[in-house]
Parts: structure tokens; sequence; C-alpha cells
């Protein structure tokens, strides 16, 4: 028997799984954060210095992630907010605009969070992507995708882009451009730009190239970042996480140039390459907030069924406190036919039903057991079978699998971004 430590929400589960191996990173020491952010910040990547670009007086908006994802923003807007102190810019000339895309607004508390020492010191905002009042048009691509974006954002003399950098698992990586779209567009710009994962209707089906780890080819970074190019932000930081949420790396400077190499640092990171398929994959999506709504943890179980054989089993531990994510999620499950949920997607993109659809496609190829505060009722709806306990998920796992089982055991299944046999698509 091999004993595992499986986070979940706020706890930790321990069971005891025969023959299983676990999939993990490799314990990777890291340097201070402070100094990590310093030295980023004083050699910037395709840049000039902060304070060679801000001039005293200015406005800055400061964009950043909300509480779904974990930056490392307690570290790095004290030193930001130092810099740009130091370059003749005053704190009540500073916005920090929380870059909620289509999430919820934040709570009192989860601006504490986000603001770390900040807290009560500076000008906090939530983005609204319903608001028109509250959003700028500027235009369209040369798509015709619509571009509307924050007014806080576009008002100001400067904008800084704050966030994190890990695999997406259809825009091939997060941070960088998605700082701004989807994190501070409408709700109008953020559909347009994300429709672009499914290929033409007289082609049907999703895009080859729009996956995890991939931007070369992929449509929908390409669609984010022409969008993104728009508002011409100033300046670019993004770190690169650890499981345990240390910081791995800190990337600053110009948008694309930044991101670029923080996407390949991203890469080796967490890239794990296995030589065989498993007959089961135990995955934790990480603990919160990895797995504070559905669609969070969706993407510990779009990179952990990459590790199984054809029609393998899955647990998925995800607790989802915060729910579906998004109240019409749940909705989308309607469609039960996924030649009909595309068709509905097509007729009616939204990014949730995306995620759905996504979610359904995968619980048609696997067998998923839900570990989750879900209804047995709301689990089944969405293809999955529940399981009150991991204990529990695992007996019912077992009764299916073959002969002496190849079992996976994903601590992070939220951060790790498994290659099965050298095939990094």
């Amino acid at each position: 028997m091999a004993k595992f430590e499986l986070k979940y929400g706020q706890h930790c589960l321990t069971i005891d799984i025969p023959a299983a191996a676990s999939l993990q990173l490799p314990d990777l020491p890291v340097a201070d954060a402070g100094h990590l952010i310093a030295e980023a910040l004083a050699a910037p990547i395709g840049s000039l210095q902060l304070e060679q670009i801000v001039q005293p007086g200015e406005s800055v908006a400061i964009v950043t992630s909300d509480i779904t994802r974990y930056t490392g923003s307690e570290h790095y807007l004290p030193l930001l907010v130092s810099e740009l102190e130091a370059a003749g810019i005053a704190r009540s000339a500073m916005t920090v605009v929380v870059a909620l895309g289509i999430h919820r607004r934040q709570t009192a508390a989860e601006h504490v969070r986000i603001l770390g020492p900040l807290a009560g010191q500076i000008r906090i905002v939530d983005h609204d992507c319903d608001n028109p009042q509250e959003l700028v048009d500027l235009g369209t691509t040369p798509d015709g995708l619509p571009v509307e974006i924050n007014r806080t954002v576009m008002e100001a003399d400067r904008v800084i882009v704050t966030g994190t950098i890990g695999i997406h698992y259809f825009a091939g990586f997060g941070g960088g451009r998605k700082g701004l779209v989807p994190g501070v567009a409408s709700r109008r710009t953020c559909m347009a730009t994300h429709f672009k994962v499914f290929n033409p209707p007289e082609v049907g089906g999703k895009q080859p190239l729009a996956i995890p780890a991939v931007l070369t080819g992929n449509p929908v970074h390409a669609a984010i970042l022409t969008a993104a190019r728009k508002v011409k932000p100033d300046f670019l930081l993004n770190t690169v996480l650890t499981p345990d949420k240390r910081i791995a790396g800190v990337f600053c400077g110009d948008l694309e140039q930044a991101h670029l190499s923080g996407c390949e640092f991203a890469r080796r990171l967490y890239s794990v390459e296995l030589d065989r398929a498993a007959d089961l994959a135990v995955i934790s999506c990480g603990g919160a907030p990895k797995d504070i709504n559905f669609i969070q943890a969706h993407k510990a179980l779009d990179y952990g069924v990459r590790t199984l054989n054809p029609g393998g089993t899955a647990i998925l531990l995800a607790e989802c406190p915060d729910g579906f994510g998004n109240p019409t999620f749940f909705d989308w499950f309607r469609y039960q036919d996924l030649d009909e949920f595309e068709v509905a997607l097509r007729r009616d993109y939204q990014i949730n039903g995306q995620t759905a659809h996504a979610t359904l496609d995968k619980a048609r190829r696997y067998r998923i057991i839900l570990v989750s505060s879900f209804s047995m009722e709301q689990t089944e709806t969405m293809g999955m079978e529940k399981a009150d306990s991991l204990e529990s998920a695992l007996e019912m796992a077992l009764q299916g699998l073959p002969e002496d089982p190849h079992i996976t055991v994903i601590p992070d299944g939220g951060t790790l971004f498994p290659v099965l046999g050298g095939c990094r698509s």
C-alpha cells in the first residue's frame, strides 16, 4: 500500500491506494519572493524600466486577478506601488482593477487578500463586464471582433497588467494578454474571442490547436492577443508559481515578450513526462482556490485525463464551495447530445457553456467519479458519478478496473501538465 495526502478545498485527505504511483512536479527550491520581483522589475524584457515609462503626476491602473487565481499579489503589488511612488506617482492616482472577466464580484475580505499590506491604503475596484457605462468601445479587430474595455483602465494615463502564468486548456497559457481580455473586457468581447475555439461551421468541431501549452497557431490565443493589443498596456508583471503557491519566477516588461518568456518557463516547470497511460487517475485540483468552483476545477480534470487509457477512470477531488462558478453553467447540461450541444453553443456562445461542453465530452470518453459538494442529481447530469468520500470513490473505481491496474495519483492536478510519450500536444 502507498499512502497519499490529497488536498480538498481547505482540507487534506489521506488514503492508502494499492500499487499506485504519484505523478508530481519535482520539489523546486525558490529564491525569496521579494528578491525575484525586484530583480525582474530591474531587468524588464522588451521594455524600459517602469520608472522610465511613467511620468510624475500621471494616473495608473494596475490590473490584477481575482481570488480564483492566486498570483502572489500581496507580494508584488506593494513593490509595484513603491516603484511608482519613487517615480512620482501618488497613491491617490493609482487604482487596482480586479480582472473579474465574467466572474462574480469580490467580497471586502477578498479585496484584503488581493492587496495584502496595501489593504485600506489604495483604491481597488471590481471590473463589471455587463455595465456599458463602465466600458469603452475600442472598435473591432481585423477579424471583426468587438473590443470593449473597462473605463477605469482606458482612462488611466498608464496601464500595468499583472497576474500569473499557468497552462490553459484551450488558450494555451494564462497570464499576459488574458489579464485584459477577458480580464477587464465586456462580456461581448469575452465571448467573441473565446468563440475562436470552434472551427468554421462548415467544418464543425473544435480547432485542433486550441489546446493546452500551445500558442503558435492557437486561434483563441491570437484573438485574445489582438484584442488586448488595442489597450496598449505600458507594462506587464506576471508570476509563475509552484504548486504550493510560492513564486518560482517573475517576468516583467512588454505584454508579449515578457509573457512568452514566462510561458516557456511555465512549460518547463509544469510539464511531467510519463511513459505509460493509466487505468485510473486519482486527481486532486490542489485544494483552494483551484477547486473553489467547478469551472476552475475543470482544468485539473482536463489535464488529468491525459494520463488515461481510452475509456479509463478518473476520480476528481473538487470541493467547489462556490458551486459551479457561473449561474448559467449547469443550465447547459440540458443538452446531453454533444452534437446538439455544439449547435447550441454556435448559436449562443458562452464561455461557461464551452466549459460545460468540454466537461460532458470528457464524461462521455472516460468514467469520471466526482467527490464534491454537488448533489447526486447535479453530478449525474454533468455525466459523472458521485461519491461521498475519497474512500468510497476508490471502492467504486476499483470494481471496474482490469486485473493489476496501473494507477496514477496526481496531487496538483490544477497545475501539473502530463505529457504522455513525450507528445506535448
